[in-house]
């Protein structure tokens, strides 16, 4: 029996994108030729890895057990590769880096072409998730999380922080007018988090304490969603100074109620379970992102 690598990566990869057609945009090939690239595997293994139907795609028992060992072993042969590069000081290989989408659209993404050119052997592979429960089931080496983490099994890292701005459009406030203070927010329609009910406690001094819980007139899962929804006068938001910064100096958004800002910034951490193996990898992405910061 004779297994190469490239049969267990089409593999993993199939299984990882969900469908064979998905794996063949991932892998640069043909459905067809994934599908043959499969039956092969299987006949060098006698024995069925999967059950195809016209709907769906099942690990066997078997199929199950091999996924593990060919993960291990595809993972064994890129710290191999990893740790010869390493001796000529050239962190390489695949890393995969997941963010809410607001930050890597406003955080990551414009500092990529400056990485890639500075480390060209590693393999960026970027997600966006607002959270993620476990980062080896979504295989990813680095997750930046925005707030208070919880999970103590995680090495994390502090990059920075970022204050919160009550936003509003020119053109909203000069439809509804401008709120003076927070009991005036009652008045407004109020853009607020889905499902992330933190998004929607807003750091502001008011007769009752330092954090406003507002009840949103229209709710999103994305912060980005309530940008755009905000730039297009829908109602007033409540949003990091990562994402409306250039917003606001371009007078597209505009701050209100700022004398009762209470200073409240959110943290921003990068975590990662400790692998030696990764290490250089890790280290260098979040060096440079630190700085960008």
């Amino acid at each position: 029996m004779d297994i190469h690598s490239d049969e267990l990566k089409t593999f993993v990869t199939v299984i990882d994108s969900g469908s064979l057609s998905a794996a063949a945009v991932h892998l640069g090939q043909t459905s067809s030729g994934v599908s043959r690239a499969l039956a092969r595997l299987e006949e060098k293994l006698q024995t069925s890895l999967l059950t195809r139907t016209t709907r769906r795609m099942e690990l066997t028992e078997e199929g199950q057990l091999f996924l593990v060992k060919a993960r291990t072993i595809l993972s064994a042969m890129e710290e191999a590769e990893e740790s010869i590069r390493m001796r000529r000081q050239q962190p390489a290989g695949r890393l995969s880096v997941d963010a809410a989408s607001p930050f890597m659209l406003h955080c990551v993404v414009p500092h990529v072409a400056e990485f890639r050119q500075l480390y060209p052997e590693i393999r960026l592979e970027l997600t966006s998730n607002d959270r993620i429960a476990d980062l080896i089931e979504h295989r990813t080496d680095i997750a930046i999380r925005i707030g208070t983490l919880s999970d103590s099994t995680l090495h994390a890292r502090a990059l920075s922080s970022s204050p919160l701005h009550v936003l509003a459009s020119p053109a909203y406030l000069a439809r509804r007018g401008v709120p003076q203070t927070p009991e005036d927010l009652a008045q407004h329609g109020l853009l607020g988090f889905s499902g992330y009910e933190l998004g929607n406690q807003w750091p502001l001094r008011h007769s009752e304490g330092n954090t406003l819980a507002i009840a949103p007139a229209l709710a999103a899962s994305s912060g980005e969603t309530l940008r755009q929804l905000a730039l297009e006068g829908q109602g007033i938001v409540c949003l990091a100074d990562f994402m409306t910064r250039d917003d606001i100096a371009a007078g597209r958004l505009v701050k209100v109620l700022e004398p009762f800002y209470t200073g409240f910034r959110q943290q921003i951490h990068a975590v990662y379970y400790r692998n030696t193996q990764l290490a250089q990898r890790i280290s260098c992405f979040l060096d440079f992102l630190q700085q960008k910061l």
